[in-house]
């Protein structure tokens, strides 16, 4: 990411630091939690197959996406369940890098890359990649996703 880019993106966050994005580009205020205990681990031990790292503009709308957008990777398993990692502020709560079902994603996401991991990575390597914390300048969501796929 260029330093141009960096403070583009630095700009648009700032405009939208009120609003925490969710996958779908609506705002949300409380957790939701589709999988906890012993699902979420056995999620996080599965085999990721095919990764591919998807860009939206931010907001959720369908208007140009870069420079002004969010990434994540959308994973898909063995069994061709699909899930979007990405990282944002107040995303998480151990974590600011997130994993939710890819049935949540809109119609605004569109792959930019796609890599063939061939189950040698897990979910949670995914998430380890994306890194815990989130900083606008020096560990975004750009950043984070890069790093997913780049393993």
């Amino acid at each position: 990411m260029t330093s141009f880019q960096v403070l583009l993106c630095a700009a648009a966050a700032t405009l939208l630091a009120a609003s925490v994005e969710s996958s779908s580009g609506g705002s949300y205020s409380n957790y939701n939690f589709e999988l906890s205990g012993q699902a979420l681990t056995d999620l996080y031990n599965r085999p990721v197959h095919l990764a591919e790292r998807v860009e939206r503009p931010l907001g959720g709308s369908s208007g140009a996406a870069r420079p002004f957008s969010h990434t994540g990777v959308r994973v898909t398993l063995g069994d061709g369940s699909q899930w979007l990692i990405h990282k944002g502020d107040g995303f998480g709560l151990s974590s600011q890098t997130v994993v939710t079902d890819a049935r949540h994603m809109s119609s605004a996401w569109k792959t930019i890359r796609t890599k063939d991991f061939g189950g040698t990575r897990t979910v949670s390597d995914f998430v380890s990649a994306g890194g815990p914390n989130y900083n606008l300048v020096l560990d975004n969501c750009h950043l984070g996703s890069r790093r997913m796929m780049n393993q």
